[in-house]
């Protein structure tokens, strides 16, 4: 994860252009047979309306000396993300307004963007910018903004089921670490875990596109795929060690909401869970009133939280292999539930079945139930049809994984019977 992010993170990613299909070219390079998407300039996505594509040759600004101040070469956070081209010659207060940084940060160059708003602008330190002197400034912004298309990736895996979990991550950050070349990695290393289970209870879909508008485009071109859209994730920011955060579904009481705040509470007590709130990445475009959708967000530290975002602070040295691998091991285990969580039936409902006879409890008594034997005594009292693992889980406060293991062994036992998971979903 950490070589695919060394590789990618020089490349000028924006809502659209070259360098979205660059890296989405090198995802399925990577063993992930994505299909890429390209949608023309000009088609309506609900109230939206697809961009133009934005790409750009290079930018620079000399200061009246001659003296290159900024050049895109050096870092793409240098140009304002859709600037419109601009060649000329300003005098210093001309060109304040057209550049950005962050005085709290001198070092930092900031990420700035003008997606619907025809603008130009540069970024560079406040330490650079407080250097300036008076006299004629000299602009370059080659940039390109015209007709094309919005690239995104799909990777549809198929379950026994038709029914589908909903991946997302945004790939439009230029060089950005943690937001989102992790979130990329990640959830490209989960697709990869994916692709080599034999087995699948879920079909998944992965949806790799830019921010809003490209969430806002697989929905409005994807309607007759709603029905089928049972959970989701947006994976985001796993890269910056810190704790998880879980960000709720729109319900707030969604079986993704319910089996996260599980798998957190087993493998990362520390972890935050937040409610719903309309801003933040695109589990609000799902999550709006005519979608709704159960799509929950899970991320490290979350947007606007740590003091590196949206900045060039944002690099390579922020993130750990360790944090990469705890998130997709995460992600992992919350899907692992939602495979899982089926409802039993107790077919042997009239007072507890003798477990001792079956050799399924220990032969000396006197003593509290081992935790397995705890585990059975659960299951078989709430097997009733109604009440699926997760439930079973959340009352009794025993493991997940403890309660799939041991409703294996029960049904072997010929005790419990798989139901037909109408409970599931609600």
């Amino acid at each position: 994860m950490l070589d695919f992010m060394r590789e990618l993170y020089p490349v000028c990613r924006s809502i659209t252009g070259e360098g979205v299909r660059q890296t989405l070219a090198r995802m399925r390079a990577a063993g992930v047979p994505l299909q890429v998407h390209e949608v023309p300039t000009g088609t309506p996505v609900f109230d939206w309306t697809v961009p133009p594509e934005w790409n750009v040759r290079r930018a620079w600004l000399d200061d009246p000396s001659g003296r290159r101040i900024v050049d895109f070469s050096d870092h793409s956070l240098h140009v304002m993300s859709y600037s419109v081209p601009w060649q000329g010659e300003l005098d210093l207060e001309e060109l304040k307004p057209h550049l950005h940084t962050l005085p709290a940060h001198p070092d930092w160059i900031p990420y700035r963007t003008s997606y619907y708003t025809p603008k130009w602008g540069l970024c560079l330190s406040h330490r650079q910018y407080a250097a300036l002197r008076p006299g004629k400034y000299r602009v370059c912004i080659d940039t390109d903004l015209a007709p094309g298309h919005l690239s995104y990736g799909e990777l549809e895996i198929p379950g026994a089921s038709t029914d589908e979990i909903l991946v997302y991550s945004h790939v439009c950050h230029p060089s950005l670490a943690n937001d989102n070349l992790s979130g990329l990695a990640v959830t490209l290393w989960w697709a990869k875990a994916l692709l080599s289970q034999p087995q699948r209870r879920y079909t998944y879909r992965f949806v790799w596109g830019p921010g809003t508008i490209g969430s806002l485009t697989w929905l409005a071109l994807n309607r007759e795929r709603w029905p089928r859209i049972r959970h989701g994730l947006v994976a985001v920011l796993l890269g910056r060690p810190g704790a998880f955060h879980y960000k709720r579904t729109r319900s707030g009481d969604a079986e993704i909401d319910r089996v996260a705040a599980l798998a957190l509470r087993e493998h990362a007590p520390d972890a935050v869970l937040r409610d719903f709130e309309p801003y933040g990445y695109d589990e609000r475009q799902f999550g709006s009133p005519g979608i709704r959708f159960n799509v929950g967000r899970l991320t490290r530290v979350p947007n606007g939280e740590y003091p590196e975002y949206h900045s060039s602070a944002d690099n390579l040295d922020l993130v750990t292999a360790e944090a990469l691998t705890g998130s997709l091991e995460m992600c992992r285990t919350i899907a692992g539930v939602l495979e899982q969580n089926h409802v039993f039936h107790n077919l042997a409902p009239f007072g507890e079945p003798q477990l001792g006879k079956r050799g399924l409890y220990r032969a000396v008594g006197g003593d509290v139930p081992l935790e397995r034997e705890y585990a059975m005594l659960w299951l078989l009292n709430q097997s009733d049809g109604e009440h699926a693992l997760l439930d079973i889980a959340e009352r009794s406060g025993l493991p997940f994984g403890l309660l799939a293991s041991t409703a294996r062994e029960l049904v072997q036992a010929g005790l419990l019977r798989a139901g037909n998971d109408a409970k599931e979903g609600t």
